[in-house]
């Protein structure tokens, strides 16, 4: 926006370009956000309008490469991840007319691969990553294909896997379910380990207190935590099995189970 503006009293005719160029990123972005895949020749068409925002900022300080279209017309990666990791290389490395960057887009193995020489911002914070996460992710939920990302001390290189069958939002959605559900069962399973590890603690120290109780007095004080650590290892047992002592176990799966099945919800 502050280029925008710049440009509006600089060069009209400029202006206007990079209005049309920003509308059509909104648009494309509106359009893909919600998309499991999308052709590379799509993201290639995108990033080269993203570019010519770039271009506009940096001028001469910013070099691309970017090829007309995809060898396989058929291939398809995630979307805006193109875009992002172009937006990445701008952010994390020096631009300047004496240092200009330089981002190259190809074909390689299958891959698209993006590289840029490596000038690191000294004065940017450490990246958090957040970015390339993310995609990782989008692509573990699509495939067994993984990104690879490779840095030394003069370039910075992301592969992009091309993927060339389509997955229908059915799969995607089973293998969103699938992880939800193993996510479950290991909160299930940790529960479980420490319900077992209380009560294995139980089993050894209450006996102990015990000996100890009829050895050094008549008063059986041990009544106490036999009780009080026994309701909490009661407890804790009720919540590793899912058991509410009021409505039963499986209460709360029904209850969401039900509203998830009732349509005036």
């Amino acid at each position: 926006m502050n280029v925008l503006t710049s440009l509006i009293e600089e060069d009209p005719y400029q202006a206007q370009k990079f209005t049309t160029s920003l509308s059509k990123v909104y648009r494309y972005v509106l359009e893909q956000k919600n998309k499991d895949l999308v052709s590379v020749d799509e993201e290639l068409q995108f990033a080269k309008t993203y570019v010519r925002l770039l271009k506009m900022r940096f001028e001469d300080s910013i070099v691309f490469d970017i090829p007309e279209q995809s060898s396989n017309p058929e291939a398809k990666i995630v979307p805006l991840s193109l875009q992002l990791l172009l937006e990445n290389a701008v952010k994390h490395n020096v631009v300047t007319s004496e240092r200009p960057l330089h981002i190259k887009v190809f074909e390689q193995d299958g891959s698209l691969v993006v590289e840029n020489n490596f000038q690191e911002k000294q004065v940017v914070k450490k990246s958090s990553g957040v970015g390339l996460q993310n995609i990782k992710q989008r692509y573990a939920i699509l495939t067994d294909k993984q990104i690879a990302i490779e840095k030394d001390s003069a370039n910075f290189v992301v592969r992009l896997p091309m993927l060339t069958q389509q997955v229908t939002p059915i799969e995607t959605q089973q293998a969103y379910i699938d992880d939800k559900l193993y996510k479950k069962a290991k909160e299930r399973v940790e529960k479980l380990k420490g319900f077992y590890g209380n009560l294995l603690s139980y089993c050894i120290v209450i006996p102990f207190l015990v000996v100890l109780n009829v050895n050094t007095t008549s008063f059986p004080w041990v009544i106490f935590p036999i009780l009080g650590w026994g309701f909490g290892v009661a407890a804790h047992g009720m919540e590793a099995f899912g058991y509410n002592p009021l409505w039963g176990k499986g209460w709360e799966e029904r209850r969401i189970k039900k509203y998830m099945e009732d349509d005036n919800f």
